[in-house]
């Protein structure tokens, strides 16, 4: 595993736990748009999480939805346009909510990597479309995140096994991680696990069993606060958050 994920599994059981940030500081700013991400980082946010799929002509997009109707100003199936045809919209929301937000450009991951590459930010990429199960779109995520030197700092997510495993076959240093709904015990052949986090009231001892595997966990939980008691107390080494500065404040009154 690369350094900056192997840090995670050396750290202390007290230690304050890393911050991922979910689709950037997506309580404030429009989802999985630099600017979202910019202020995670301005909120020292340890990771950033974004979701990533194809566009029609073969480009990565920075997009949680197949569509692009809940959160930009457009419509329309993802693969079935260019970036350039998307790049004409702007992101305006975050989740459901119908308050908008801003109006930001939607960036493809190119743009994400750049963005990212001066601070060396570990990422975690969620692959959201079936095209990486095939060898020859596996390889243009990976032969991207070579040309970006993100290799070391990325770890690929995914509720599909087939997606990441994909990947995996064509660089088997990349770190992987599953996110489960149902499965609470930490026994997939990946780095990383991603549990939603009322599995963790069935297996209180996730975090310590995934250590003792050299395995990072960290729950599917992406507003924790009313469980970082709980969260602490069961020694989760990294928290997702749509917030960094509001978990980190709560982080530090609990520490």
């Amino acid at each position: 595993m690369p350094l900056i994920w192997q840090s995670v599994l050396e750290r202390p059981r007290d230690a304050m736990p890393l911050l991922m940030a979910h689709r950037g500081s997506s309580d404030e700013l429009p989802e999985n748009t630099l600017a979202a991400f910019q202020r995670a980082l301005i909120q020292d946010a340890d990771v950033l999480e974004t979701d990533i799929r194809f566009t029609r002509d073969d480009e990565i997009i920075l997009m949680h939805d197949a569509a692009l109707d809940r959160t930009t100003n457009g419509s329309g199936i993802v693969a079935n346009m260019t970036l350039a045809e998307i790049k004409k919209f702007r992101a305006q929301r975050s989740f459901d909510s119908k308050q908008i937000l801003g109006a930001e450009e939607l960036p493809a991951l190119a743009e994400f990597l750049e963005f990212t590459k001066s601070r060396n930010t570990p990422l975690a990429l969620e692959l959201k479309d079936d095209r990486f199960i095939e060898t020859r779109d596996a390889e243009r995520l990976i032969k991207l995140l070579s040309r970006h030197n993100a290799l070391e700092r990325t770890v690929l997510l995914s509720f599909n096994g087939a997606r990441i495993r994909a990947c995996k076959r064509v660089a088997p240093q990349i770190p992987i991680g599953i996110i489960t709904l149902k499965n609470p015990f930490p026994l997939y052949d990946t780095e990383l696990m991603g549990p939603v986090y009322p599995l963790l009231y069935l297996n209180p001892f996730y975090f310590a069993w995934a250590k003792r595997r050299g395995k990072i966990a960290c729950p599917l939980d992406p507003a924790p606060e009313p469980r970082l008691k709980f969260y602490r107390r069961l020694g989760a080494p990294v928290l997702l958050t749509n917030h960094p500065a509001v978990t980190r404040r709560a982080l530090s009154i609990l520490h």
